[in-house]
């Protein structure tokens, strides 16, 4: 087999060309996964379903690119990054294409795993042919570029999707992929190096099927408490076979040469909080995207495009917080930050169960803005910390853990807001466009706010004196 070593190849002026193609990849992954969000509730009409019933549409995207992620990297340098990001733009068009045609719910969710399928290795892959591409010095320029589209993705998506779904139909948030698709893999093919990793190791496929098996049997379990309505007696068996697939894969990384996630990472304590933290508090947060524009649709009677627009003062201020957390983290430490900002996230999620159809709109507004300015801080503060103190040889390995991680969270976040939505519609009489929606969103709302919060223990087991300015690699991070 022939390698590229990453040493041989410069940069040229095709170097630009290859930065604009990843961050159009980075694009299309990071719309693709708020643009959906403020059609649910039409493409529940158009199914002939209930909306919510339709948190598969989007647990099926990210928990398939959770479950692919760790195999990114090996299939990349096993076949090359030119092959495989041709192949993610294609599985990633193909898929968009089956969920515009999709007439059943059922082949709606099947059409998202193939999409999941195509952006599980898109970014992944892009990041590694820019490291790979680029020298040292030019790599902190080259990654910053790739990933502002992927700041701009979260800010247009909710308010596209809208716009597209009030004025054309659903069918066109996954047509839109299409031309972009086309015009990605002609570039691909002309622009994307073809490098290889020098040394390709044997990949760990007994370590990947028990970490896979966990995560989709509980986030199986999750999701069947509300729109399968799994009984609770399948519901725990799940619940267990999740379980003992994970404890089995801890057993095989102790034992394995070269398990898929070393256990060394775990020697770190920062990496070791950061990432139960990232898990746990990115549920809450996961689920807000879901559940904000869901609420204004079917509590509030917001057309698509008004609940799209709603979600951009959350966008704005995120972009805009990225500013304050060096500051902030330097000031504060890691430990106060983290805290005292993660019982703020949740209370101000909580607070959107007091929203009314009679507040006034300035007041929504300072409300999300608030909201924007805390989930961003918490996104910058919790990143930095997980990776900031990784060992050289283990920071390709960890930052895949940490991608799979985020990814994950997102799928379970969904999961637990939709059924705790099935939870307290049995609580509250009435039809789905009627008054118990508000009751039940309420309640969500509240819940996953005390979720939020409770995940403050975890930022509390930091030493007392940690503080520190995030290194520029850091800044960087996409969140």
């Amino acid at each position: 087999m022939s390698t590229s070593p990453t040493s041989t190849y410069t940069a040229s002026p095709s170097s630009n060309r290859l930065l604009w193609l990843v961050a159009i990849g980075f694009f299309m992954e990071t719309l693709d996964a708020t643009i959906v969000n403020t059609a649910l509730p039409s493409m529940a009409k158009s199914l002939n379903t209930s909306p919510f019933m339709m948190q598969a549409v989007v647990i099926a995207y990210a928990l398939t690119i959770a479950v692919l992620i760790p195999a990114s990297g090996w299939i990349a340098d096993r076949f090359g990054t030119r092959k495989v990001f041709f192949s993610a733009i294609l599985i990633f068009t193909l898929g968009s294409l089956c969920c515009a045609v999709s007439q059943t719910l059922t082949q709606l969710v099947a059409s998202r795993v193939l999409q999941g399928m195509g952006g599980a290795m898109m970014m992944p892959v892009g990041r590694l042919a820019v490291l790979r591409a680029f020298p040292a010095h030019q790599f902190l320029r080259a990654i910053s570029f790739v990933t502002i589209p992927a700041l701009i993705g979260p800010l247009i998506g909710p308010t596209l999707g809208g716009y597209l779904v009030e004025y054309a139909s659903w069918h066109w948030i996954f047509l839109i992929n299409l031309p972009v698709g086309i015009i990605g893999c002609i570039a691909t093919y002309i622009d994307m190096p073809d490098i290889r990793g020098v040394e390709t190791t044997k990949f760990d496929i007994t370590g990947f099927i028990l970490l896979s098996l966990s995560m989709v049997m509980i986030s199986l379990a999750l999701d069947g408490m509300s729109e399968l309505g799994f009984p609770q007696a399948t519901v725990l068996i799940l619940v267990i076979f999740g379980l003992a697939s994970l404890s089995a894969y801890w057993l095989h990384a102790r034992r394995a040469h070269r398990p898929l996630f070393s256990l060394s990472l775990f020697q770190s304590s920062t990496y070791t909080i950061g990432l139960l933290g990232n898990l746990f508090a990115r549920i809450g947060s996961s689920s807000m995207p879901f559940l904000i524009p869901l609420f204004l649709q079917i509590s509030l009677h917001y057309s698509p495009f008004e609940a799209g627009m709603t979600m951009i003062p959350v966008a704005l201020a995120g972009i805009y917080a990225k500013k304050l957390a060096t500051p902030l983290i330097t000031r504060w430490g890691y430990r106060n930050t983290l805290v005292y900002n993660t019982l703020m996230l949740g209370i101000m999620m909580a607070s959107f169960a007091v929203i009314t159809e009679n507040q006034p709109q300035w007041l929504r507004i300072i409300q999300l803005l608030i909201f924007g300015t805390v989930n961003s801080l918490q996104f910058t503060a919790m990143n930095t910390l997980t990776l900031k103190d990784l060992q050289p040889r283990l920071a390709s390995s960890g930052n895949s853990l940490f991608s799979m991680v985020q990814m994950l969270a997102m799928s379970f976040g969904v999961a637990a807001a939709g059924a705790l939505l099935s939870t307290f519609a049995a609580h509250y009489p009435g039809t789905a466009d009627g008054g118990f929606a508000l009751g039940a969103f309420r309640a969500a709302f509240i819940c996953m706010g005390l979720i939020t919060c409770s995940s403050a223990w975890i930022f509390w087991q930091l030493p007392a004196e940690m503080v520190g300015r995030p290194k520029d690699t850091e800044k960087v991070m996409v969140e």
